[in-house]
C-alpha cells in the first residue's frame, strides 16, 4: 500500500504501511524443501541448499534469496516453474513471497533538542523511569527496518544520540548497509529503544540499550517475508534476544512464521506492530502466535485512532497471539531523525512560545500580524505582514499561496478542530514563505496579537505517530525488564508485560490495548516477587 516514505515535513500522512505493495513482483515464491539424508553415507544429512537450488534451477526459477537454514528459497518464476516444484517429491510447499513495509504518520517536528534532553511522555507512562537498565546483563535488541543513520559527517548522516559502540548491523546487497537509513523511520524507532542518556536530545525506554539493526527495506520502501525470515536468523547470529518490528503486510507466510516460531522458541521476544489502518485486518508478522502484536495509545492513555484491532479468535479458539496484547506511547512520539533530517518550527506571539509544525519552507519572518481570514482571496492588508489564517473551504496551499501574493512574508495556519494542525502544502506547491500549523486553541490569542515571529529549520529530532513507535516502546521496556531479571525467558518477559499492564478502556483484555500499558516497574516487581514463571 505504501512505498517509501519521502518527504520529512509535517503531518505527511504516509507511513507503517501493512500491507502490498502495488507496484511490487508478483512472481515472488519461496519453496521449502524436506529434510533428507544422503544414501550414499546412511544418517549423514544431504546438501539440501544444493538439491533445491538445483530443483529450482530445473524448474526454470531464479535464487534471489537463498534460507539455508530453514531449507528454504525465495525464488522469482512463472506459473510453470511452480507448479514443477510443487509437483517435486522432494518439495515440502511452495508459496507467495508476501510484502511487508512500514508506515508511520509523520508530526509535528520538536524544538531543537541539541542542549538540552527532552524525555518522551512514554517514559513515564511505561515507567521507564522507574528502572535502570542493567548494562552487565542487557538484551541485545534486533530493529528490523530502514536501517538507522550511522555513517559521519554528512547531512542526513548518524545521529550522535545513540551509543554507538553497542551498536552492530547486517547489510545486505538488496537493500544495502545498514547504518545508511532509507529515511528517517528506522532511526526514529532505533532511538525509541535505545538513544542515550547523554545530557542532549532524547531518551530511549532502554537508554544505550545494545542494537543489532537489520535493513530490510529496498529504496522504495518494501521488502519481503523471505526477507524477514533471514532477518531472523540474523538476529539470532548476532546475539540479540529481542526482536522489534515496525512493519507488516496482508496475510500470513509459512517460512516467515517457522523462522519466528524458532526464534521464540529458542528463548527469544519478538514484538510487532498491530498496524496504522484503525479497522479489524490482522497484519503479520504481528498476528503470528510466538510475536507479540503491539497497538498504540496516546498521552492521555486513549487508544489511538489508527491503531488496528483485530478479533483475538482464529480457527475457533481464542489466543492471546493473534490479537492486540499490549499498547505503549504511539502518538507524538518524539525521538531520533538523521542529522538535519527533521524540521523545526518555532512560533512566538507578541514575545511568547507558542506550540506549532512545521508545514513548509526553510527560514523565518517576523512582523506584525495579520488576521487573513480563511485566505480565500488576496488581500493587500497583509503586505509586509504574518498572516493569521483559519482553517476550512480551501486548501492550505491556496491560503499560503494568497498569503504570498498578497506580499504576507509568512503564515500561521491554526486548526478548526481541537488540537494541533499538521499538514503539507503538496507536491504541486510552489510558495516560498515559511508556513506553520497552530492549535485551534490557540485561534484567539493568533487573532488578537498584534506581532508574531515563526522559523522553520532543520533539526536531528522530529515526532512520529504509530503503532510503529509503540512497538520499540515496547520493545525497550522489555529489554529494561529483562535486563534486571537476565535468567528469564523471552516469554516470560512478554507474560510479565501482560500480568501488570495498566488495564484501561474496557475491563479486563480488549481487543484495542489488550491487557493495557506496559509497564516497566511493575513488571520487573512481579518478577521480582513471582519468580520467572509468575503466579
Amino acid at each position: 500500500m505504501i512505498s517509501r516514505l519521502c518527504k520529512v515535513s509535517a503531518a505527511t500522512l504516509l507511513a507503517l504501511g501493512l500491507t502490498a505493495h502495488a507496484s511490487a513482483e508478483e512472481s515472488r515464491y519461496i519453496v521449502k524443501y524436506k529434510a533428507q539424508t544422503s544414501n550414499a553415507q546412511q544418517g549423514q544429512k544431504a546438501d539440501v541448499p544444493a538439491m533445491l537450488r538445483s530443483a529450482i534451477n530445473a524448474a526454470k526459477g531464479k535464487v534471489v534469496l537463498p534460507l539455508d537454514a530453514m531449507g528454504a528459497a525465495a525464488f522469482t518464476g512463472d506459473i510453470a516453474a511452480v507448479a514443477a516444484l510443487r509437483a517435486n517429491p522432494n518439495v515440502e510447499y511452495v508459496e507467495i513471497d508476501q510484502i511487508r513495509s512500514f508506515k508511520s504518520l509523520y508530526n509535528d517536528d520538536a524544538g531543537d533538542p541539541a542542549t538540552t534532553q527532552l524525555t518522551p511522555y512514554a517514559i513515564y507512562q511505561s515507567q521507564a523511569n522507574q528502572l535502570s537498565l542493567d548494562m552487565a546483563n542487557a538484551k541485545r535488541v534486533c530493529v528490523i527496518d530502514s536501517g538507522i543513520a550511522g555513517e559521519v559527517g554528512e547531512t542526513g548522516g548518524r545521529n550522535e544520540d545513540f551509543d554507538w559502540t553497542n551498536i552492530t548491523g547486517s547489510s545486505d546487497s538488496g537493500t544495502g548497509d545498514w547504518f545508511r537509513d532509507g529515511g528517517p523511520h528506522g532511526t526514529h524507532v532505533a532511538g525509541t529503544v535505545a538513544a542515550a542518556d547523554n545530557g542532549f536530545g532524547v531518551i530511549g525506554m532502554a537508554p544505550g540499550n545494545p542494537l543489532h539493526i537489520v535493513k530490510v527495506f529496498n529504496a522504495a520502501g518494501w521488502g519481503y517475508s523471505s526477507d524477514l525470515a533471514k532477518a531472523a536468523d540474523e538476529c539470532a547470529s548476532n546475539g540479540a534476544s529481542i526482536i522489534s518490528m515496525s512493519l507488516g503486510g496482508g496475510r500470513a507466510n509459512r517460512t516467515e512464521e517457522s523462522a519466528f516460531d524458532t526464534f521464540t522458541a529458542n528463548g527469544g521476544l519478538v514484538v510487532a506492530a498491530a498496524g496504522n489502518d484503525g479497522n479489524t485486518t490482522r497484519s503479520y508478522p504481528a498476528g503470528y502466535e510466538s510475536v507479540m502484536m503491539i497497538g498504540a495509545n496516546d498521552a492521555d492513555n486513549n487508544i489511538a485512532a489508527f491503531s488496528q484491532f483485530p478479533s483475538c479468535r482464529n480457527k475457533g479458539k481464542t489466543k492471546d497471539g493473534y490479537c492486540v496484547e499490549a499498547t505503549a506511547g504511539g502518538v507524538n512520539t518524539l525521538s531520533t531523525y538523521p542529522a538535519g533530517g527533521a524540521t523545526l518550527a518555532t512560533m512566538t506571539v507578541d514575545g511568547a512560545g507558542f506550540a506549532s509544525s512545521a508545514m513548509e519552507h526553510s527560514g523565518s519572518a517576523s512582523g506584525d500580524t495579520y488576521d487573513f481570514g480563511l485566505g480565500d482571496a488576496v488581500d493587500a492588508g497583509a503586505s509586509g505582514k504574518i498572516c493569521v489564517i483559519s482553517r476550512g473551504d480551501i486548501t492550505f496551499y491556496e491560503k499560503v499561496q494568497n498569503c504570498e501574493l498578497s506580499g504576507g512574508t509568512g503564515a500561521i495556519i491554526y486548526n478548526n478542530e481541537p488540537g494541533m494542525l499538521y499538514g503539507t502544502l503538496g507536491d504541486t506547491n510552489d510558495t516560498t514563505i515559511p508556513a506553520v500549523g497552530a492549535t485551534q486553541e490557540d485561534g484567539p490569542a493568533l487573532l488578537a496579537s498584534t506581532s508574531a515571529a515563526i522559523s522553520i529549520e532543520s533539526g536531528d529530532y522530529g515526532y512520529m505517530s504509530g503503532t510503529s513507535m509503540a512497538t520499540p516502546g515496547v520493545s525497550g521496556v522489555a529489554a529494561l525488564v529483562w535486563s534486571n531479571h537476565p535468567g528469564c525467558s523471552g516469554t516470560d518477559i512478554r507474560n510479565a508485560l501482560k500480568a501488570t499492564a495498566e488495564d484501561v478502556g474496557a475491563a479486563g483484555k480488549d481487543v484495542y490495548f489488550g491487557y493495557g500499558i506496559v509497564k516497566a516497574k511493575a513488571a520487573s516487581d512481579y518478577l521480582t516477587a513471582n519468580g520467572c514463571a509468575g503466579q
